[in-house]
């Protein structure tokens, strides 16, 4: 766990929008006073960690319900294959496009999460898994970065249950 560069633990999250999966638009400031959010954000649907990453929020999801919290995954996918990516998964959450984020005004920069990333020698802008989780007041209370697949969504879960 650490903190975003843009956001600390206890700031406020400034509002923001985007389309989601299930003909849904997504803004931030309906769940004010409503729901906490989680809102995790992954590389690409479709490929092996990132499956896993929500196929873990999925099986859990009734757990974070229980709680009064709400999951969102983002990714640039296009809404198209986040479609086809959480029906193929049974995802039980939808599913934020920041594919038509532009001049640096989308989620994932919102986020401070698009960095520029290195692999195999080779440097290129991608999402850096991360994981934020916002009370019901909008404040940040807990984020994770550089996010390791593996029991991610119980320790998110955890967090959860102690707020």
């Amino acid at each position: 766990m650490s903190d975003s560069k843009s956001l600390n633990i206890g700031d406020a999250v400034a509002d923001f929008e985007a389309p989601a999966t299930s003909d849904v638009h997504f803004k931030l400031s309906d769940f004010k006073g409503k729901s906490n959010l989680v809102i995790y954000f992954y590389p690409k649907d479709s490929t092996p960690g990132c499956t896993t990453e929500g196929q873990d929020f999925r099986d859990l999801h009734d757990e974070f319900k229980a709680h009064d919290t709400e999951i969102f995954g983002v990714s640039k996918d296009s809404m198209k294959r986040h479609d086809n990516f959480k029906a193929k998964q049974g995802f039980t959450f939808e599913l934020i496009s920041d594919e038509d984020s532009n001049e640096g005004k989308g989620v994932c920069e919102h986020f401070n999460v698009w960095q520029l990333k290195k692999m195999y020698g080779k440097e290129y802008m991608g999402i850096v898994r991360s994981t934020f989780l916002i009370d019901k007041d909008g404040i940040l209370r807990e984020h994770w970065d550089k996010v390791k697949v593996k029991g991610h969504a119980a320790e998110v879960l955890e967090a959860v249950k102690a707020l």
